[in-house]
């Protein structure tokens, strides 16, 4: 599945577009990534944990939405767009949305 930011697919046409197809991950943070960001926020550096936990989240709301685009028959997605946002009590939880439009190309 071809999947754009874009609008468009360059040199393909687009012949039908079938609809608006999102996928969500919601991610809870585990206590120990909570402790090393903590640590890493003090004395500098990246917080690898969460980094890890953001990559899986937006890998698995792509794929639903992928998923999603494939049972509507598309070829492709475009105009995707990554949501980010931290949820729950003490923003505990991680939550990726990936939203975009199915569509059939020639």
């Amino acid at each position: 599945m071809i999947t754009s930011t874009t609008p468009h697919i360059a040199e393909r046409e687009t012949v039908a577009t079938l609809g608006v197809v999102s996928g969500e991950a919601i991610i809870g943070a585990h206590i120990f990534r909570d402790l090393f960001a903590g640590i890493t926020n003090i004395i500098g550096g990246r917080a690898g944990g969460y980094e890890k936990a953001l990559r899986e989240a937006r890998d698995i709301a792509l794929q639903e939405m992928i998923d999603e685009a494939r049972r509507l028959g598309a070829d492709a997605v475009v105009g995707v767009d990554l949501d980010y946002e931290a949820l729950g009590a003490d923003n505990g939880m991680l939550m990726v949305t990936a939203a975009g439009t199915a569509v059939k190309l020639r």
